[in-house]
C-alpha cells in the first residue's frame, strides 16, 4: 500500500523539522572566559564535586542518626481505657487519662562507639571532597590548556597555509612560463592541501576540546568555553626532588582518606568488642490516674503517678554475632593498613617520576626555543636579500612555512610543560592554591 502526502504537508513537516535544527542550535552557547574563572566555576557547579558534597551531607546526618540513643526523647499518650473488673495494665502501663515517657541512654559503648565512627566517617567524607576538588581543578586546568595548545596549533597552521597559497602560486607561475616542471606544481598543491587538512583536524579538535571544557565546568553538551587569554602557567614548584615527595606525602588526599577509614573501622572493632559490656539507660514515666478505675480494689488512690530510675542490661548471652562482626572488621582493618603501605609507595615512584617529567620538558622546550630562533634568523636574513635583489619571494615564504613548523613544534613543548607542572602540582596538592 502507497500512502501519498499533500504537498503543503511535506513542505510543513521540513520548515518544522529546520526550525527544531535551528533551535537547538541557538540553544548552544559559548562562554568566554580565564583558567582562573573556569576553575572557580568547575569547583561549583561540577557534577561529581555536587555529588561529593551530597555525600559528606549525608554522612553529616549519620552522625545526627548514630548520636540519638544519647538524647532525651519524650512520648506523651493517653492509656484512657474501659475496665473491667482489676486494672490491668495495657501495653506495659495502667489505664490512665494521660501518660508520657523518656528514656535515653547513659552508658553504652557499642552506640559510643558507633557515634564515633560516624564523625570518623563525616571526616573523611570532607576529605574526599577536597580529593574531588584537586581532581576537578586538575580536570579543567589540563582542558583549558589543551584548548589554548589547538587554539594557538589553528593559528599558526592558518599562517602556513597562507605561506604555501603564495608558494604554490610562485611555482604556478614559472609553470606558466615554462621555467618549472609540472611535477614541482603538483607537490605544492600536496603541500597545501596537507596543511588545509590538519587545519580542518585542528578546528575539529579545537571544538571537541571546548565543548569536554564546557561538560566539566557544569554547563550543558554542546556549549562550548573559549579561553579567554594566553597566560601562562607559571606555578612555584618545590626547590628538589626530596622536597617535592615531601610535599606530596604530607598532603596525600588518598593516604588521609585511607587513615580516616581505618580509624573509623577501629571504632567498629572496638563496639563489637564491646557488646559484652553492661548498658545503662535513664528512664522516667508518668501517669494521671483516673479514680473511678481504682477506688474499688485500692485503699489508697494518687491521681498523679511517676517514676525516675535506670535500666541495667547485663548481656549474658550474645550469640556468635558480635565476635564474627569483629573479625570482620579486624579483616578489613588489615587491608586498609596494607592499602595504606601501597599507596605511600606508589605516591613516592609516581612523585619522582612527574618531577623528572617537568625537567625533561623544560629541557625540550629550551631546544625547541633555540631551534625557532634559528628559523626566525634564516627569515630576517631571507627578507635582508630580498630587498637586495639576491633571494626570491618563494625563498622566502618557504623560510616562514619553516618558521611556523618551528612555531607549533615549541608550543607543543611549552604545552608539555605546563601539563607537567600541572601534574606535578596535583600530586603535592597544591593545585588549587596555584590555579586559584
Amino acid at each position: 500500500m502507497v500512502t501519498m502526502q499533500h504537498p503543503d504537508f511535506s513542505r510543513l513537516r521540513r520548515a518544522v523539522l529546520c526550525g527544531l535544527c535551528l533551535a537547538s542550535a541557538g540553544l548552544a552557547e559559548t562562554h568566554t572566559m580565564t583558567l582562573k574563572q573556569a576553575v572557580e566555576i568547575a569547583l561549583k557547579n561540577n557534577p561529581d564535586m555536587i555529588l561529593a558534597r551530597l555525600d559528606e551531607q549525608r554522612a553529616r546526618a549519620s552522625v545526627r542518626v548514630a548520636r540519638d540513643p544519647f538524647e532525651p526523647k519524650v512520648y506523651g499518650g493517653s492509656g484512657l481505657a474501659y475496665t473491667d473488673g482489676y486494672p490491668n495494665t495495657i501495653e506495659g502501663s495502667a489505664p490512665s487519662i494521660f501518660q508520657a515517657r523518656t528514656e535515653m541512654a547513659l552508658f553504652n559503648r557499642p552506640k559510643s562507639y558507633e557515634l564515633a565512627e560516624a564523625r570518623e566517617n563525616a571526616r573523611g567524607a570532607l576529605i574526599d571532597v577536597a580529593g574531588k576538588s584537586d581532581d576537578v581543578a586538575y580536570r579543567t586546568a589540563s582542558l583549558f590548556l589543551d584548548a589554548q595548545q589547538v587554539l594557538r596549533n589553528v593559528q599558526s597552521l592558518g599562517e602556513e597555509v597562507q605561506a604555501l597559497q603564495r608558494v604554490g602560486d610562485a611555482v604556478k607561475l614559472r609553470l606558466d612560463e615554462g621555467r618549472e616542471l609540472p611535477l614541482a606544481f603538483k607537490r605544492a598543491e600536496l603541500d597545501l592541501a596537507r596543511a588545509r587538512q590538519r587545519v580542518e583536524a585542528a578546528g575539529a579538535d579545537l571544538t571537541y576540546s571546548e565543548e569536554s571544557l564546557a561538560v566539566v565546568l557544569g554547563f550543558t553538551a554542546g556549549d562550548r568555553v573559549e579561553p579567554a587569554s594566553d597566560d601562562r602557567l607559571t606555578p612555584d614548584l618545590p626547590a628538589t626532588e626530596d622536597a617535592t615527595v615531601a610535599s606530596a606525602l604530607e598532603n596525600n588526599r588518598e593516604m588521609r582518606r585511607i587513615q580516616s577509614q581505618m580509624q573509623a573501622k577501629t571504632f567498629e572493632v572496638r563496639a563489637r568488642g564491646s557488646e559484652r559490656l553492661p548498658q545503662v539507660d535513664l528512664v522516667a514515666q508518668y501517669a494521671l490516674f483516673l479514680k473511678y478505675d481504682y477506688q474499688q480494689y485500692f485503699t489508697k488512690f494518687q491521681s498523679n503517678n511517676g517514676q525516675l530510675g535506670v535500666s541495667i542490661r547485663l548481656p549474658l548471652l550474645i550469640g556468635s554475632a558480635p565476635s564474627g562482626l569483629q573479625a570482620e572488621a579486624e579483616v578489613d582493618l588489615a587491608k586498609l593498613r596494607t592499602q595504606v603501605a601501597e599507596v605511600r609507595n606508589r605516591t613516592v615512584l609516581e612523585t619522582r617520576k612527574s618531577y623528572q617529567d617537568v625537567k625533561r620538558a623544560e629541557s625540550a622546550r629550551d631546544f625547541a626555543k633555540l631551534d625557532l630562533e634559528v628559523a626566525r634568523e634564516q627569515v630576517r636574513v631571507l627578507l635582508d636579500q630580498l630587498d637586495e635583489g639576491r633571494t626570491t619571494r618563494q625563498a622566502v615564504d618557504e623560510s616562514r612555512m619553516l618558521e611556523q613548523e618551528k612555531w607549533i613544534a615549541y608550543y607543543e613543548t611549552q604545552h608539555a610543560v605546563e601539563k607537567a607542572k600541572l601534574n606535578l602540582l596535583r600530586r603535592t596538592g597544591a593545585i588549587q592554591a596555584a590555579l586559584r
